[in-house]
């Protein structure tokens, strides 16, 4: 019996719960969202978590997901039993739902890592020789560092500035060339001209690479549409704490490149030397895979897609507007923004507040209110460093950071306005 026989004869799974509904489509409930966390004075208050973009918790469909895996969860590719074919069944349909849910080509890669930063790394280890990477001061770290000869540019200060500094970086480049940029701000929200971006790199011989990290949770993506080359994403943002993410794009480059990991399943043969797979997908993910990981992240995709992202994006959009006119409605609050308080965005607000540091804030809406945000740099040290004026030199004083709230499915409207509440409390003191 072939593993897709085996595959398809598995019982579909049950629905798991859903809590809030918009319009017809019911959104799915997370993991974890009646979590009470103790509060000064020794209460416990159910817990605000407003730290979406650093990891978003677990969707409920995602944790049946895995749970229907695991009776039968064995090793993938290399073995003859049912419990095995099974699971290699589930993990290549986990590639399918990947391909199918970033809008990818029919011939394009989908590889398996970790998380964006893996992906990243990976794509970077593949590069044709002499590659120029062309890549923004306002990109996530993962995006920044992993290149071996880069090209990078200063925040630009409106959309079409960018577009003009790529291309003009990428026309005095001679050979092959890459440019790298975020679909939207790990920092800001603020969503990237991702398309016009595109288009211009294709103009220079170029190809482009997306950090769609903080777009997929968000957002539609639609690779082919948007004529992209590589797009990168994690599942611990996608609702998918299970440690896998994907790299999705051309092939050519991947089939050609240095195998990211040498071991079992990367090659054909091995005798005095390795003859290694020409498909980038196994060249590229040797030893025992993250299996649950990808059926996770598989799950995820379906959840939003049965979802419907008009259902989302509208009540991300009602309560990310309640937050910003929260934050601005504080006195000594200032939202940080490299486009403009109009410019579209996702769920993700970095703000300051006059007179305490970033670190106090959070920890004080931890201890006192139950609310978790994030608070630092975000691992975009050079942009946050821009958005704040200051200099390299400020990296150690805990002041020159800025304090995040980010949302997603499971924020309610009590926890933007608990924050802005407790924000008004710590600067009336």
């Amino acid at each position: 019996m072939s593993t897709l026989t085996i595959f398809n004869s598995v019982p579909a799974q049950t629905a798991a719960p859903s809590v809030a509904v918009t319009g017809d489509r019911p959104i799915p409930a997370v993991v974890g969202a009646d979590l009470e966390v103790p509060v000064k004075g020794g209460r416990l208050v159910g817990y605000a978590n407003l730290d979406y973009a650093a990891s978003a918790p677990c969707l409920e469909p995602v944790s049946a997901a895995v749970a229907a895996a695991l009776p039968a969860y064995s090793s993938v590719h290399r073995g003859a039993g049912y419990a095995s074919q099974l699971t290699t069944a589930r993990y290549e349909q986990a590639r399918q739902t990947v391909r199918a849910f970033v809008g990818a080509r029919p011939d394009d890669a989908v590889i398996f890592t970790r998380n964006t930063t893996d992906a990243t790394n990976l794509l970077a280890g593949c590069l044709p020789a002499g590659t120029t990477t062309v890549v923004f001061d306002t990109e996530h770290h993962a995006s920044l560092l992993p290149w071996p000869k880069s090209v990078r540019l200063a925040p630009p200060a409106f959309p079409g500035e960018a577009v003009r500094a790529a291309d003009e970086a990428l026309a005095a480049i001679d050979g092959p060339k890459l440019l790298v940029v975020t679909a939207a701000s790990n920092v800001t929200g603020e969503l990237w001209p991702i398309a016009a971006l595109a288009h211009i790199a294709h103009r220079h011989g170029a190809r482009i690479l997306v950090d769609a990290a903080q777009l997929v949770p968000h957002r539609r993506l639609n690779l082919t549409a948007l004529d992209l080359d590589y797009v990168a994403f994690s599942g611990h943002k996608l609702y998918a704490p299970f440690g896998a993410g994907a790299l999705v794009g051309r092939r050519d480059w991947l089939a050609q490149g240095e195998p990211y990991l040498k071991g079992g399943g990367a090659v054909r043969t091995v005798g005095d030397t390795a003859e290694w797979h020409d498909d980038p997908e196994p060249r590229h993910e040797a030893g025992t895979p993250n299996v649950l990981g990808a059926i996770a992240l598989a799950a995820a995709c379906d959840a939003l897609t049965a979802t419907g992202w008009t259902a989302l994006v509208r009540e991300e959009e009602r309560l990310l507007a309640r937050l910003r006119a929260g934050l601005a409605s504080v006195r000594g609050v200032r939202e940080l923004s490299l486009w403009g308080d109009d410019h579209p965005r996702v769920g993700i607000v970095s703000f300051t507040v006059a007179g305490w540091s970033a670190r106090e804030v959070a920890e004080v809406l931890s201890s006192e209110y139950g609310i978790g945000v994030r608070d630092g740099k975000f691992c975009a040290h050079p942009f946050v460093r821009h958005l704040l004026g200051t200099d390299e030199g400020d990296c150690a004083d805990g002041t020159a950071s800025a304090v995040r709230a980010s949302i997603g499915i499971g924020t309610t409207q009590e926890h933007v306005d608990r924050l802005i509440e407790a924000l008004r409390d710590l600067v009336s003191r």
